[in-house]
């Protein structure tokens, strides 16, 4: 076999279920920054991702000493690029997956960084994967190959539509459906900087976001990214703080099926880096999930100041005539409540119109899998 099928072998294992990682040059070339031919070797003998191979499992199908495979495995590993849980190795897709570990830790050389950050951009403002992922069917339609969902800000909770009490329960207001609820269920708390944004910076296109403001861990998870040494704890008042000047900024509280539980990361996104926000400005692409709620303006107190029209993420908001009132487009609006939180006349309240859910019992084996392999890419041990 050659070494460019050993490459095109490897990134055919890289999906996993609606993780997928398409066949495209620039794909190719991020994996050969992350793996040499020696590396990619021994990667190719590896099962799909989500599953796992021993060294012994490697000595065995390749024939090679067990010190040069653990060697390897182990840069391989301290890199970020493959999993280790456990005794055993696995492949895990470029996006989501390898891509944020890879940032968060910064193990590679600093040259690698930038050549992979600028790999990362293009497919982010090409859309390589979320078109790829579009194609992709599953119960939810239009946005079942979406990873994101949005949970509302802290100021939105003030500005919730009531909802009678003798309203079946799949009406109320879900706890994981708000920030402020992650926070009270919580006692630890971390910040892990934006590695969207850091490749932003590493390919000297800065947002003007800065990277620090990143990342919200909270849980078990939030103090194993603190004693790692890659992610700043915070108190509670510190949290509740960071999560007030994020939304100031204008970034969407973002979390996904995989990570809905009280060990879980929620992403401040803006839309201009983002891996999901930005396809869906730039192209249409619905690559976030609807929330279960939309903005409702009130004519009555809207002073037609526009602030709403500027700080939506994904321009769903328009006003067309300068004496008209403020229109959302509903199809394209994720219901992440931004416009109702910076509102100065609070003109602007959240409804629950949809009773979507995304706890943490729907994930299917692909999400299980996938949350296991993040662990162990993060860990890196």
């Amino acid at each position: 076999m050659t070494k460019v099928d050993y490459y095109e072998n490897v990134r055919q294992k890289l999906s996993l279920g609606r993780f997928v990682t398409p066949k495209h040059d620039k794909i190719i070339e991020l994996i050969k920054i992350f793996w040499d031919e020696e590396t990619i070797e021994i990667l190719n003998h590896f099962p799909n991702a989500g599953q796992l191979i021993t060294v012994k499992e490697l000595v065995e199908k390749t024939g090679k000493p067990k010190s040069e495979i653990k060697k390897l495995l182990r840069i391989a590993a301290k890199k970020r690029t493959i999993a280790k849980v456990g005794r055993g190795y696995g492949l895990a897709p470029l996006l989501p997956g390898v891509f944020e570990a890879y940032y968060v830790a910064q193990q590679d050389s600093e040259e690698n960084l930038k050549k992979a950050a600028k790999v990362y951009r293009y497919i982010f403002e090409n859309a390589l994967i979320s078109r790829a992922r579009e194609k992709i069917k599953d119960k939810d339609k239009e946005r079942g190959f979406s990873e994101f969902t949005p949970l509302l800000p802290l100021e939105a909770k003030e500005r919730l539509i009531k909802i009678d009490e003798t309203v079946d329960s799949e009406s109320q207001i879900l706890s994981y459906e708000l920030v402020e609820e992650m926070i009270n269920r919580n006692e630890a708390y971390a910040v892990v900087p934006c590695q969207c944004r850091i490749i932003g910076e590493l390919t000297g296109e800065p947002c003007r976001v800065p990277s620090e403001m990143g990342c919200f861990a909270v849980g078990l998870l939030a103090k194993a990214f603190a004693d790692m040494g890659i992610g700043r704890a915070l108190t509670k008042e510190e949290a509740i703080e960071f999560i007030k000047e994020t939304e100031k900024e204008g970034l969407v509280h973002n979390v996904t099926a995989a990570t809905i539980s009280d060990n879980m990361i929620i992403c401040n996104c803006c839309n201009c880096h983002c891996g999901a926000l930005l396809p869906m400005k730039k192209f249409q692409i619905k690559s976030v999930r609807q929330s279960n709620f939309a903005p409702k303006n009130d004519p009555e107190l809207c002073v037609l100041c526009e602030k709403c029209l500027k700080i939506c993420p994904v321009e769903a908001i328009s006003h067309p005539s300068k004496d008209d009132k403020m229109i959302t487009n509903y199809d394209m609006c994720i219901g992440c409540g931004l416009c109702a939180s910076n509102c100065p006349e609070n003109a602007i309240k959240m409804e629950k119109v949809r009773t979507k859910t995304r706890k943490q019992s729907d994930q299917n084996i692909e999400e299980v899998r996938f949350a296991e392999l993040f662990s162990g890419l993060l860990t890196g041990n």
